[in-house]
């Protein structure tokens, strides 16, 4: 665990190579929110909670290539582990010239928000909005941006790729909230009882979902023929969140005629990336081939 840490450390390092830019995702009003004495935290260890202002920081590469990323670390939707799966990544990213926008969303609490299980995707679905609305104020091609999800973060990210049909936000210039592609990273996919993590279905829907909230977000249910093209990773012995997750939700997208590509590594169990150096080499592969990054 100690290591783990050293490495979230030496990932932070660094960052005053790039540009960086706090982009508040709601100056008029936080929607579907309500007063509480609630405070943010974890800015001291990179572990936040307590979000009700959810933000954008944008990590600006040196010559952006239009290809745009917003990046959604994990935490079981009751952490944001922002330095290490956020930060981290995004720096990753604009090495190769990916404009990298990292989420800080908020976490489901009945105690800030009138209904919880939307909360975090509305963030996300703002986030995609303003990025299509600005993008040539970022230099970005409004028809490349795409979103990265950890873990629960995995969830909503594949979320944000299979609900975009339906607005959970103000958006009266109808703006397309579908991203163009996904990358999902030992995600948590289904809400279904045999193979959920229970910690993030216990968050997101509370601890006696209905089986309607259930099958609504179990993502590999909603999968259709429009769903964006996917790149997935994992590791066969991931003792937190089942491979299933991933090799379930790559069946249905196949099924649908959805492009998609997997990785699974044989071992590495949870939280891969910190110990896999290159584990992003086949990623840039991928990207290169789907005209994300030259």
């Amino acid at each position: 665990m100690k290591s783990k840490f050293l490495l979230i450390i030496v990932l932070f390092c660094g960052f005053s190579a790039f540009s960086q830019q706090i982009i508040n995702l709601y100056p008029n009003g936080v929607p579907n929110s309500k007063a509480s004495n609630i405070k943010e935290s974890g800015a001291d260890r990179g572990l936040y909670k307590g979000i009700t202002n959810p933000t954008l920081e944008y990590i600006k590469p040196e010559k952006p290539n239009g290809t745009a990323i917003i990046v959604i670390a994990g935490g079981g939707y009751g952490v944001i582990v922002y330095n290490g799966e956020g930060l981290g990544t995004a720096k990753s990213l604009a090495e190769k010239g990916i404009s990298a926008f990292v989420l800080k969303y908020r976490l489901p609490s009945d105690e800030i928000m009138l209904d919880k299980k939307i909360g975090p995707l509305q963030d996300v679905q703002q986030s995609i909005k303003y990025l299509r609305e600005n993008a040539d104020k970022y230099s970005i091609d409004s028809n490349k941006i795409g979103v990265i999800g950890f873990s629960a973060g995995g969830h909503l990210a594949s979320t944000a790729a299979t609900h975009f049909e339906k607005s959970y936000i103000e958006n009266p210039q109808n703006i397309n909230l579908r991203p163009d592609f996904q990358i999902l990273v030992y995600p948590v996919i289904t809400m279904q009882d045999a193979l959920t993590h229970g910690g993030s279905r216990d968050n997101l829907l509370g601890k006696n979902p209905s089986k309607e909230d259930k099958d609504l977000f179990s993502n590999e249910l909603q999968i259709k023929s429009n769903t964006p093209i996917t790149w997935l990773t994992h590791a066969a012995d991931d003792k937190v969140v089942d491979v299933d997750n991933s090799i379930f939700y790559f069946e249905q997208l196949r099924k649908n005629k959805v492009e998609a590509e997997m990785h699974i590594f044989p071992k590495g169990d949870h939280g891969f990336i910190y110990h896999y150096k290159n584990w992003m080499n086949p990623l840039f592969d991928w990207m290169e081939r789907n005209n994300l990054i030259k």
